[in-house]
């Protein structure tokens, strides 16, 4: 199988596996609570930011035309464009961040098994903060135009406060379970 062909496999992969993590979900809060953060991350860190990038894309372009691969299966531009679009749309950022960090910090860990995991976490950290950073500026947004506005205490406490703890459990999971991942992916 040619590397063209190999990279385009694995990002069809992630891309089914960040939909299966969608689909995984409980519409407690403003935003529903998914396994799709932990599958973007499993991927990432497992098939790197290039191909996981590509993978996310997949994912967003499939629910932007209509199939129903967003929480709750929801698909269409409607749910890019409602007030967690944002969040969706985030994902694209945590992707090109992921890439563009990993090249830089765990290429270079050599062997060092805790120190890929750590610095992992740390990355994903920072990827979610974007990601939660995009997401709640555009819940507001949206949210203002639909409803009328809404405070920044308000938006968080919707959107970001309910899904911290979760969310660092998501990551640690995803980088100790990418540890073993990553090493049947060929690069």
């Amino acid at each position: 199988m040619g590397k063209r062909t190999y990279d385009m496999v694995l990002s069809a992969i992630g891309a089914t596996l960040i939909v299966i993590g969608s689909m995984i979900s409980v519409n407690a809060f403003a935003v529903p609570f998914t396994l799709q953060t932990m599958a973007i991350f499993i991927v990432l860190m497992s098939i790197g930011g290039k191909r996981g990038s590509i993978s996310i894309l997949v994912y967003l372009l499939l629910g932007a035309v209509g199939i129903p691969v967003f929480a709750g299966f929801k698909g269409g531009p409607a749910v890019l464009m409602g007030p967690t679009g944002g969040f969706l749309i985030g994902f694209i950022f945590v992707g090109l961040l992921w890439w563009l960090l990993a090249d830089r910090f765990i290429s270079k860990t050599g062997s060092k098994a805790w120190l890929r995991i750590v610095l992992r976490i740390v990355m994903a950290v920072f990827c979610e903060v974007a990601m939660y950073a995009f997401g709640v500026v555009w819940f507001m947004t949206v949210y203002a135009s639909q409803t009328g506005p809404v405070g920044l205490s308000s938006a968080l406490t919707m959107c970001v406060f309910p899904f911290i703890i979760p969310d660092i459990v998501k990551i640690a999971v995803a980088a100790s379970a990418s540890e073993a991942c990553a090493k049947v992916v060929k690069d």
